[in-house]
């Protein structure tokens, strides 16, 4: 799967430094206090042994780690990101119940905000990345995705880290077809089949990354909210949410909506006036409007 590659930017808070790693790092957002908080993290515990460490959360693919006032973070940036970067490449645990790949795969249904999408949860990491696939033309290099569009009722099929929502068309029922899919999903992935061809994983690199090294200092602060406040509670729901881009003029934000926040007009509009509410509150006097597109 090849090494982790950890790197580090600003966040919206001067005391705070997020490391943000290549790969997956957790299904959930945990936050610890305390190192004994971190008793069943070996990789948070370690970054609590530094003098300086305040907080850290612990993200699906990233690390922010609060320090206290003793020091800058220059003084001691890039020796944390070597530091995490050599533990887990050197087969240090981020969580002591990791799930491992060739464990037996269980995979549980969640209802979603949208009626139409249903949330397929499974015990472990099985995708690198994030991807969406509208229309079975699109499947070529994913044979699980274009396997599920063999059923007649799925109309959109979305992959993250550790799960996958499908969108069924409007005419079918979930309560009829939900246990055919959560089966099926688990037979795929126990029979060893290639679930994403490796050149799809290539091309999709970055799509749906927001490119932080060349942003503004406005849009930088915007997708560390968005990473750290927005985007777990999306995932929650069986979606994914991605920043596109900010206007210094207008002051209007553009966001992407994926999964099962894509296509559901409530929940469009409820993620809308949250991500809104909580940029203006955090940014005040830059934001005028967020504009939530359907991926």
């Amino acid at each position: 799967m090849g090494k982790y590659q950890i790197k580090y930017k600003e966040t919206s808070r001067d005391e705070e430094l997020e490391f943000y790693s290549n790969k997956f790092l957790s299904e959930k957002r945990v936050v610890f206090e305390k190192i004994e908080d971190a008793k069943d993290y070996p990789l948070v515990k370690q970054i609590f042994y530094l003098p300086f460490v305040r907080k850290v959360v612990l993200n699906k693919r990233s690390l922010y780690v609060e320090k206290l006032n003793i020091l800058n973070w220059e003084e001691v940036q890039n020796e944390l990101c070597k530091q995490i970067q050599d533990f887990l490449n050197e087969g240090g645990l981020i969580s002591s119940k990791d799930i491992r790949k060739n464990s037996p795969t269980t995979v549980y249904a969640e209802s979603t905000p949208n009626p139409n999408v249903m949330k397929f949860v499974l015990n472990k990491q099985v995708f690198n990345d994030v991807f969406e696939f509208k229309k079975v033309e699109e499947t070529k290099n994913a044979p699980l995705a274009k396997s599920l569009y063999q059923f007649p009722f799925v109309k959109e099929v979305f992959f993250d880290f550790n799960f996958i929502s499908v969108t069924q068309k409007n005419s079918f029922n979930w309560e009829e077809n939900v246990m055919d899919v959560r089966e099926f999903i688990k037979s795929f992935i126990d029979d060893g089949n290639i679930l994403i061809n490796e050149n799809l994983t290539k091309n999709n690199s970055n799509k749906f990354t927001p490119n932080y090294e060349n942003a503004d200092e406005i849009s930088k602060q915007i997708i560390s909210i968005i990473e750290q406040h927005v985007k777990p509670a999306v995932a929650s729901d069986g979606g994914n949410i991605v920043f596109e881009s900010y206007d210094k003029e207008t002051k209007n934000v553009n966001v992407i909506l994926q999964g099962a926040c894509s296509g559901c007009p409530s929940s469009t509009v409820t993620l809308k006036n949250g991500i809104e509410n909580m940029l203006k509150q955090m940014l005040p006097g830059l934001i005028s409007d967020v504009n939530a597109i359907n991926g």
